[in-house]
């Protein structure tokens, strides 16, 4: 019995360790991208701050208690709209009070010039003193200086009360009512409300002097190009990751660094046609500060750390065997790392299957896509890479 079981067991055997060494030859598949240098711009993202383009607190140029409001808390007002309305009664006092004493100087000054007149002619006929025309002539002009002098003083009467209607300086969002009806506005002290134009907005954001530093000696080298400010694109990230649509302008580099934390501040404008952007949002911005004509770029995923927390990936050799390639990466953009130092065009860098091989071990490339990636479906279009 035991005779005839041993040449099965020994079959067995046999067909195990075929189906074994058959396994072990199978070179697994591993997803790869051919390096190659393509002409990208560099857009670094910073944190910033949105402010308005124009802030306008509205105060009083003169003193009065306030008896009416005239705009609604948060609207939209334009630039001399009214706002307060503070007492004119005392102001329309001194309006009339000036009138009356232009209407008597105007007065004077007509009996002056009769009398200059008067004796004007007595003395071209020798029968009034010399004297006595000068005095004549004085006393004329005294009253013309008085008349002007009223004149002032009426048109800064009615300039006041022209003042009791407070306006709006700007154009912008008028925010909360500070005073109520009732209150004393004290002249140029009594902050009655704030206006913000926010259309256009402002997005102000720091960049390290480091950074700034590094930027500056690569487009001197040569290593990137320049792009004309004017040409410079500038796009907002909001706090819940989507872009804002319409992109802004550079308008300037603060020329000073802060001395605490290192920091250059920049500002960008943006359209606000919608009110989207307020002032005091937190935002990320990115911005274009040079173009790399030639530059190496992997997905993030094909980056790994080692244990000295350096960077490296893992490139198929000619003879489909793996090697381990330290690199030095710049910044991250659009899910890809710039490689400054470690690739070079043709070199083909693994970002999946990493659970399948050792450093040295035999693979069977296949070209990835993002495309591919995103589901089964679309794994079948893959392609043996040799």
């Amino acid at each position: 019995m035991l005779a005839a079981v041993a040449p099965l067991l020994a079959g067995c055997d046999e067909s195990s360790s075929a189906i074994l060494a058959q396994t072990q030859s199978v070179e697994p598949d591993v997803g790869v991208v051919v390096v190659r240098p393509q002409v990208r711009a560099v857009v670094r993202e910073l944190p910033g701050r949105i402010a308005p383009t124009r802030v306008a607190e509205v105060r009083p140029r003169v003193s009065g208690i306030v008896v009416e409001r005239l705009f609604r808390q948060g609207s939209e007002v334009k630039a001399g709209d009214p706002l307060y309305r503070i007492d004119p009664r005392p102001f329309e006092v001194e309006v009339m009070s000036n009138e009356a004493a232009l209407a008597k100087a105007e007065a004077v000054l007509q009996q002056a010039q009769q009398q200059a007149r008067r004796i004007g002619l007595l003395t071209s006929q020798r029968a009034a003193p010399e004297a006595e025309n000068e005095k004549a002539i004085a006393a004329e002009r005294q009253a013309q200086a008085e008349v002007e002098g009223r004149k002032a003083e009426l048109a800064r009467a009615k300039l006041n009360l022209d003042y009791a209607t407070v306006r709006a300086p700007i154009d912008g969002v008028v925010g909360a009512a500070l005073v109520s009806e009732g209150a004393l506005a004290v002249q140029n002290e009594t902050n009655l409300a704030t206006i913000q134009q926010l259309d256009a907005i402002y997005a102000d954001f720091t960049q390290s002097v480091t950074e700034l530093n590094h930027l500056r000696r690569a487009l001197e080298s040569g290593d990137l190009e320049r792009i004309a400010s004017d040409a410079a694109k500038v796009r907002l990230v909001l706090d819940d990751n989507t872009v804002y649509a319409p992109a802004g302008k550079l308008l300037f580099s603060d020329a000073k660094v802060d001395a605490y934390t290192g920091q250059v501040t920049l500002r960008g404008e943006f359209p606000n046609p919608k009110r989207e952007l307020l002032p005091g949002m937190y935002v990320r911005v990115r911005i274009e500060q040079g173009i790399d004509s030639d530059a190496i770029a992997v997905p993030q995923q094909a980056i790994q750390r080692n244990g000295g927390g350096g960077s490296e990936v893992f490139v198929v050799k000619n003879d489909n065997r793996i090697a381990v390639q330290p690199v030095r990466t710049g910044s991250m953009q659009d899910g890809q790392w710039f490689v400054s130092d470690g690739l070079k065009a043709g070199d083909k860098v693994v970002v999946e299957g990493f659970q399948k091989f050792a450093a040295g071990d035999k693979v069977n490339p296949q070209s990835w896509t993002e495309e591919a990636a995103a589901g089964p479906e679309n794994q079948k279009t893959t392609q043996v890479v040799r």
